[in-house]
């Protein structure tokens, strides 16, 4: 069974930063894909970042130049470095990895005050 667990969700003011990290577990080797979407409530989910096993990395447009993911394929670990954090960043944060089928996470909230 595979589980993909986040953490590092929280409160954070305007301007703050937060990280968040990703963990998979159980048998699933070979990811080619490991990124991060959100949902907010009432709206539908978006992408955030996603990282390929060769290293290209795509962004959704709300946040380039202020979050940056990163991965490490042998730990199969991802980490979402958000900065500059904006109130329309409040979400719930899902990581997801790709390998053949799409595994996600549970999500973790991320709330930022004005």
């Amino acid at each position: 069974q595979v589980q993909v667990v986040e953490s590092g969700g929280g409160f954070v003011q305007t301007g703050g930063s937060l990280r968040l990290s990703c963990v998979v577990r159980g048998k699933l080797l070979g990811i080619t894909l490991m990124g991060w979407y959100r949902q907010a409530p009432g709206q539908q989910r978006e992408l955030v970042a996603t990282l390929t096993s060769g290293g290209v990395t795509e962004y959704g447009d709300g946040v380039k130049g202020r979050f940056t993911i990163s991965r490490d394929n042998a730990k199969r670990t991802s980490d979402l470095q958000m900065n500059s954090l904006r109130p329309e960043d409040t979400a719930v944060y899902y990581c997801v990895a790709c390998r053949g089928a799409y595994y996600w996470g549970q999500g973790t909230q991320v709330t930022v005050s004005s």
